[in-house]
């Protein structure tokens, strides 16, 4: 594959995975950009047999780098206003939107590394493997982060539901 089918391929999933990292735009972008030049500098010389995880692994880098040099959080309270969205009908965008900005909110309550790796797997649909090489951690570590992870979640939609079947 060339970078520039790699690019056109993966630009979105790469955006919206930093994205959630970064909660910022502007940065998502940088760091979207920065990730494809590290992969110009690589791809030339090696050959790499699975593409989208090496590519998750170099944007997860990317945003560590970022992370270190400016010293944010990782999560504020922007978030995108164009989720890629599935259906068409106003009101199915509008619920799918309320769902996204819910999960993000839960993801808050998450440990870093409990938080990563649900964002690897689960959102961004990469093996257990895949996601134990990105966050350089074995993947039984990684299996018990996404399991107390889900966990965590669980129990916060059922926390939101319970309150707000008392409201109605």
């Amino acid at each position: 594959m060339q970078l520039e089918d790699v690019y056109k391929h993966y630009m979105n999933d790469l955006y919206r995975y930093l994205y959630s990292l970064s909660k910022n735009h502007h940065v998502a972008e940088d760091l979207v950009q920065e990730a494809f030049y590290r992969a110009y500098l690589i791809l030339a010389d090696y050959e790499i047999n699975n593409i989208k995880a090496w590519l998750f692994k170099v944007a997860y880098h990317a945003f560590i780098d970022h992370q270190r040099k400016n010293k944010k959080s990782i999560l504020t309270d922007e978030i995108k206003e164009n989720v890629d969205m599935r259906e068409n009908t106003p009101e199915s965008k509008m619920l799918e939107k309320e769902s996204f900005l819910l999960l993000i909110e839960d993801l808050k309550c998450l440990k870093e590394i409990e938080k990563q790796a649900v964002l690897l797997c689960d959102l961004n649909e990469l093996s257990y493997q895949e996601a134990a090489e990105i966050l350089n951690i074995k993947l039984n570590t990684l299996k018990s982060h996404i399991s107390r992870g889900r966990k965590k979640l669980v129990e916060r939609v059922k926390e939101r539901m319970n309150l707000d079947e008392r409201r109605a």
